[in-house]
């Protein structure tokens, strides 16, 4: 390969992302929901979350691996949205992936929207909050029976509520 065939490979490839992301686009539905949205400025977001959970939830950052305790909680509870405490998760949802985050195999009906991201150039799929939006994590298809899905969730993102005879 001659040099003028190894950049033409290269602008080639670097518009795959882009070709992707809009195939990938014109496929997804539409999802509709009843979970009536919560939508703040910046500002407010900034006020009502910690740096770290604005970045998660208003950035889509991620946190370290194993840098939240909600990945080792046993607790039965529910697992909540930190941005407006919309319920999420169930503690009967929960598994031990050993990737370093809270992992789920499913979550509500209705309390997730999904859309694809090209951040690491593949798509992956991501999920956040049905009602204010806020980044939670990816899903992947390597999680455990019913449904065989990882719900890979920053812990900073949720806020877990222990059931009281817990």
């Amino acid at each position: 390969m001659n040099r003028r065939q190894f950049v033409a490979t290269l602008v080639g490839l670097s518009a795959l992302p882009l070709v992707a992301k809009r195939l990938v686009a014109n496929t997804e539905a539409d999802v509709t929901s009843t979970i009536e949205k919560i939508e703040r400025s910046n500002a407010e977001w900034r006020k009502l979350l910690t740096p770290e959970q604005y970045h998660v939830l208003r950035e889509e950052g991620t946190e370290r691996s194993r840098a939240s305790p909600l990945n080792d909680e046993k607790r039965a509870g529910i697992y909540t949205c930190a941005g407006c405490a919309l319920p999420l998760f169930s503690s009967e949802m929960k598994y031990d992936s050993g990737t370093g985050w809270p992992s789920f195999y499913t979550s509500f009906e209705g309390a997730l929207e999904t859309k694809t991201d090209f951040k690491l150039i593949l798509p992956r799929k991501e999920y956040h909050c049905a009602r204010c939006g806020g980044h939670q994590g990816h899903i992947f298809k390597d999680g455990p029976a019913p449904t065989g899905l990882r719900y890979c969730n920053n812990g900073v993102a949720l806020k877990f509520i222990a059931n009281k005879s817990s």
